[in-house]
């Protein structure tokens, strides 16, 4: 009889465990992911994964920062994140040089950081997860110089002062560098206004002789709509449209032949391997957590996580929008 009984005793708590769920996880634990511009689809795509990965986890996610773009409001997203003492921030970082000693005093404040979709290199920071921003101008740039068999003007469109937008121009460069017959007409700053973009694009479609514009590119999601919104009200046919990121709008474009490409991210996997890792960190801290892990050769975490690109075309447009309807029939 005591042996029974002390069997019961010793199978209780782990039948508890059973029933409560267990486990080294809490919702008293709180993870924050701070960026801005969020009402875009490309936002609610990197929300879900968050959500996800937190609901797997059994933690609470937090989304803070503006609707609109605007690095001065993501700025006091991050301060009161920070304030708030949660276990880890994921950044996507609008601007390096408003960020940065935020980051850096949250990183000092004991609470881990990873930056995501864009960086800031030169904080505190512990590593990026997120595209090969460079590659992916890469591989833009090739798609234009194929398409253009490596003649024409060319109009980029971007938001100036944001870090992983510059590494996609600076992409693009290095292979036009190659191609001295196509020609940058000029660089478009929409500080992330989508009008600006119309606007602009009002004004360079109709010019023709010498100043034609033969392509244009767009650095992030929201311009390529409005390019293409123009070019299609106007029956302008002969012009080449390179986008970024795969929302649904651009995807049907595709389908209609109006823009001819984007490059596809993975906002969804950034922010959900983002917030595991926050986890991660926050049950096996670093030690020290304000360390240069890039020039530590036995450094337990990467400087960098590539999440992956691909070019979308007509040929594989419809795979991705089966992925869209898949996804929000979740």
């Amino acid at each position: 009889m005591r042996t029974r009984q002390i069997v019961l005793l010793l199978a209780l708590p782990m039948a508890l465990c059973v029933l409560t769920g267990c486990q080294r996880h809490s919702y008293s634990e709180t993870y924050y992911m701070v960026s801005n511009n969020l009402a875009l689809s490309y936002w609610q795509t990197a929300i879900a994964g968050f959500d996800n990965a937190a609901h797997e986890y059994g933690v609470k996610a937090v989304v803070a920062g503006p609707q609109n773009f605007d690095s001065q409001a993501e700025l006091q997203a991050l301060t009161e994140a920070v304030r708030a003492k949660p276990n880890g921030i994921l950044i996507s970082v609008s601007d390096a040089a408003v960020l940065q000693d935020e980051i850096n005093k949250a990183i000092d404040a004991g609470i881990p950081v990873i930056t995501f979709d864009s960086d800031a290199p030169h904080s505190h920071r512990i590593f990026f997860i997120g595209t090969n921003n460079r590659e992916a101008g890469h591989l833009g740039g090739q798609r234009v110089v194929e398409k253009l068999n490596g003649k024409g003007n060319v109009v980029f469109f971007t938001i100036s002062g944001q870090p992983n937008l510059d590494e996609r121009l600076n992409g693009y460069e290095e292979i036009f560098s190659s191609h001295p017959d196509i020609k940058t007409a000029q660089i478009v700053d929409t500080k992330g206004d989508s009008n600006v973009a119309f606007d602009a694009t009002q004004r360079l479609a109709p010019l023709q002789g010498a100043n034609k514009i033969d392509a244009f590119i767009c650095l992030e999601a929201s311009s390529c709509k409005a390019v293409a919104e123009v070019l299609s009200r106007d029956n302008i046919k002969d012009r080449l449209v390179v986008a970024m990121d795969v929302d649904p709008e651009t995807l049907n474009f595709i389908k209609q032949g109006v823009i001819d490409s984007t490059i596809s991210q993975k906002p969804y996997t950034m922010a959900f391997f983002g917030l595991k890792m926050l986890d991660e960190m926050y049950h096996y801290p670093p030690n020290p957590i304000r360390l240069d892990y890039q020039v530590n050769t036995f450094s337990p975490y990467p400087v960098f996580v590539d999440t992956g690109t691909a070019l979308v075309d007509k040929d594989n447009v419809d795979v991705y929008l089966q992925q869209a309807a898949a996804a929000q029939k979740k």
